[in-house]
């Protein structure tokens, strides 16, 4: 009767844990981002519980995984472009896609009366061509948030295909 009770208790402690996988206890929560987010914003906000570690990678395989510390607030800072994600603690989450779109934005601050602050706004980097009237008198490149000074009255800027 002894064994009998014994193996009762082990069958419903089997079954409680087989209970916790299948209902999800031990699978990762993640709250954001959404499947499928698309932005223009290159900084992402990663909400995610009961998980070790975020692995971002450009391809569904994860062959070149980046490995992120999972912690509250994680924002991870992206160049445009498709990424597949997934969190990994006791069990692994589904996977996850998220797409950074090109923002080009140029910006034009005056500096002097005839210099102007050519500011990229956006999250790529700009290729920007500096006119005076007609005549093209500068071609500059401008970096993501940077500024550089340009002379002239005209800016035509485009996404730097390098």
């Amino acid at each position: 009767m002894d064994n009998v009770y014994k193996f009762d208790m082990m069958l419903v402690g089997i079954t409680l844990l087989a209970l916790l996988f299948l209902v999800g206890y031990v699978r990762p929560l993640v709250i954001s981002p959404l499947n499928d987010y698309e932005t223009s914003d290159s900084e992402i906000l990663f909400s995610i519980e009961k998980a070790d570690t975020l692995l971002i990678d450009d391809n569904y395989d994860f062959t070149t995984p980046r490995e992120y510390n999972i912690r509250e607030g994680l924002e991870i800072s992206l160049e445009p472009g498709e990424y597949y994600w997934k969190a990994v603690g006791i069990l692994g989450s589904e996977i996850r896609m998220l797409t950074i779109k090109s923002n080009v934005d140029l910006r034009i601050r005056k500096l002097g009366e005839d210099s102007f602050g050519v500011v990229n706004g956006g999250n790529v980097r700009l290729n920007v061509d500096v006119y005076n009237g007609t005549e093209l008198v500068d071609k500059i490149k401008v970096d993501v948030g940077e500024e550089n000074s340009a002379n002239g009255d005209k800016f035509v800027g485009g996404m730097d295909d390098e």
